[in-house]
């Protein structure tokens, strides 16, 4: 990201549109602020759900896969229509999961005159072809002034490569010339110019950055790579069975049962495909590191058990789910401590570590690039802020789901990663799931802040979240390795099991997150998922609740240790510089007066949080000011306040109330809830 600072507000109505806008994606690294429309709603009285029979998602094979794309694309005219889209736009429909009982998850992009909308991508959910449910990347309506630049590609290209030198890049160069796109995953869409520029990274890695410049001010909007970093274990996985292929006397590694992925061997090199790796014995490697078929075997057999594990546990066939396989590469550069995904190639790519002798070809770095691939042909969270977290941190979940469900004896599921490599040069693992801080950079838990960090350890409170749905908090033995997990409210968090939260992880992945979602949205997604699959009064569904609580993101379940919430989700727009609105709560049932600790959690989307003040209104109209207006240079609310409300009556209707203060913003109120301790 840029690294200039944000612009000094000295006035509360001072900066234009722009200004502000940089400020933003300054503090919290642009679009990952931004949350999915909520994929529930409703008053807090609600009743609770049942498990929706048959959520589950089945095994398409490619010709059944293939079907249900072309009955959605055959129909998207109709289905932009019954969605009240623009004469102007289309959709593209890109992915899609059907569900036992028959209802069809369907994920589109859009497409504005013709262009791109880069931040308008949706799911939709159907059943018996009525539509359910509409999970959006953006809110705003898509329509822009102009569709002809008033800067040249010349000089967004420029600008792209400023941005790349910036960053560290090593002999940047725009891979492919500026494209014009609709940029809406933030503020009001405008029309853009998206750059992509290669050659490599500060690291040695590969560069494939996009930058987002303003096709009218040449301002740059927005920047993120898409190649996608991680690194994981060495290579012992023990004695293997693995996919190959034979022609006449001679053997390569091609694994005709699982797309016919194959293993290439770079030879130090840092670009092309490399050479299939070939043999007259089919046996492959030695297991030390000096032999170059040790790490292509580790490699090939890490990706047999993900893509064993996406088909056999979650139902989907290969990375795009349409039983094709991806490409490994090894031997990636001199001394490369790293493995990366990259959309480009659709391959994953391993370094041999410090020394060349440390391969980055384990069971759990396989599965973590790998299910890079699939998060890109999925969510495709964005690889910045919030989203890009998220992004990582689905890696990091299935890299140890795969591990666990690989039930290697060699190399044993864990909540650790990169721990059988010593990249610290300690012993230590890379990342800890059960309390992220460890490795001394991670986060335990969110905070309004988070998406300015490095991908790599904003994930730090969704890894923490799964292990808590999974494991539960505290102290608990597994396979040898002991975990101490805490919490960031100290109450205690019960799991659910591995095998549930895997389940609830990857439907909201494939079903509820979007390429903006953050970790507001991300709760809003499980719980969905959740909901879905076990009942929203069931303990999987307050587990989801608890968990997140755990690393600071909502509010707890009632009764599991946080007292009783009380929640609206319904949406409430917020008018730019306007009136006031309100959101209502009506509790009943409880005895006497509130608690002087009472919970307010708020959740607001919106593009400038400084506009905003925000105040708890009791039923006698009695006013608690949560916050006031004034700079405060970031986007969105998600905060819970601390009231004192032992003076009034806690049952009646509550209400938050907030105002738009200032000009040139818009958002709206996603969610709030009432914790009575």
């Amino acid at each position: 990201m840029s690294s200039s600072s944000p612009h000094r507000r000295t006035s509360h109505t001072t900066p234009r549109r722009s200004t502000r806008r940089r400020a933003a994606a300054v503090a919290l690294a642009g679009v990952a602020a931004l949350v999915a429309t909520a994929v529930q709603s409703g008053a807090a009285t609600a009743a609770p759900k049942a498990p929706v029979p048959g959520a589950e998602s089945v095994k398409l094979t490619p010709s059944q896969r293939a079907e249900l794309l072309r009955e959605a694309d055959a129909a998207t005219a109709d289905t932009a229509a019954g969605l009240g889209l623009g004469a102007k736009e289309k959709l593209v429909v890109r992915d899609v999961v059907k569900d036992r009982d028959g209802t069809l998850h369907t994920r589109y992009e859009r497409t504005y005159d013709g262009l791109p909308v880069l931040g308008g991508d949706l799911v939709v959910t159907t059943d018996a072809g009525k539509t359910e449910r509409v999970v959006k990347a953006t809110r705003a309506a898509i329509k822009v002034a102009f569709v002809t630049p008033k800067i040249s590609a010349t000089k967004a290209e420029q600008q792209a490569l400023s941005a790349a030198k910036a960053a560290g890049a090593e002999q940047p160069d725009a891979d492919r010339a500026p494209r014009k796109v609709i940029w809406a995953a933030n503020g009001t869409p405008v029309l853009a110019y998206e750059t992509v520029v290669g050659g490599l990274q500060e690291d040695g890695t590969p560069n494939e950055l996009h930058v987002v410049t303003d096709a009218a001010t040449g301002a740059k909007l927005y920047e993120y790579q898409a190649v996608h970093n991680g690194t994981g274990n060495t290579m012992y996985s023990g004695t293997v069975t693995l996919g190959t292929a034979q022609s006449g006397s001679s053997y390569t590694l091609t694994d005709t049962a699982r797309g016919n992925h194959k293993t290439y061997n770079l030879n130090r090199g840092t670009s092309g495909t490399g050479t299939l790796f070939s043999g007259s014995d089919d046996i492959w490697g030695n297991g030390s590191p000096s032999n170059a078929e040790t790490a292509a075997a580790d490699a090939h057999y890490g990706a047999a058990l993900t893509w064993d594990y996406y088909k056999n546990v979650q139902g989907r066939s290969g990375i795009r789910g349409d039983g094709v396989g991806a490409y490994s590469r090894v031997h990636y550069g001199n001394n490369y401590v790293n493995a990366f995904w990259s959309d480009s190639c659709f391959c994953m790519t391993y370094g041999d570590g410090s020394g060349n002798t440390h391969p980055l070809t384990s069971i759990d770095v396989a599965a973590h690039e790998m299910t890079h691939g699939v998060t890109s042909n999925t969510a495709r969270l964005v690889y910045s802020g919030e989203s890009g977290g998220l992004n990582e941190a689905t890696s990091d979940i299935f890299g140890a789901a795969v591990e666990f469900h690989a039930n290697n004896p060699s190399d044993v599921g864990d909540y650790l990663i990169g721990e059988e490599i010593d990249i610290n040069g300690d012993g230590t693992p890379l990342r800890y799931m059960d309390k992220p801080s460890k490795d001394g950079a991670s986060k335990d838990s969110w905070y309004s802040g988070i998406g300015s960090i490095d991908v790599h350890y904003s994930s730090g409170p969704a890894n923490h979240f799964f292990y808590l749905l999974s494991e539960g908090s505290g102290t608990k033995t597994i396979n040898g390795v002991t975990y101490n997990s805490p919490t960031s409210d100290g109450l205690p968090v019960t799991g659910i099991g591995r095998a549930k939260a895997e389940k609830i992880w990857f439907r909201a992945l494939t079903t509820k997150f979007t390429s903006t979602t953050n970790y507001a949205g991300a709760r809003t997604g499980t719980l969905a998922a959740a909901g879905e699959l076990y009942g929203t009064d069931s303990a999987e569904y307050k587990a989801v609740q608890d968990a997140w609580a755990g690393v600071n993101v909502g509010s707890r379940s009632g009764g599991g240790g946080g007292g009783s919430t009380f929640e609206n989700t319904a949406d409430v727009n917020i008018p730019d510089n306007g009136s006031a609105v309100t959101s209502s709560l009506t509790i009943s049932g409880r005895t006497g007066n509130a608690p002087s600790n009472l919970q307010v959690g708020v959740d607001i989307v919106h593009t400038w949080r400084g506009d905003l003040k925000i105040d708890l209104v009791a039923p006698d109209g009695s006013v608690y000011a949560l916050k006031a207006s004034g700079y405060d240079p970031a986007p969105d609310v998600h905060e819970t306040y601390t009231v004192n409300a032992s003076s009034e009556p806690a049952n009646g209707t509550w209400k938050l109330r907030v105002q738009d203060q200032g000009p040139q913003d818009t958002g709206y109120i996603d969610a709030w809830r009432l914790t009575f301790p």
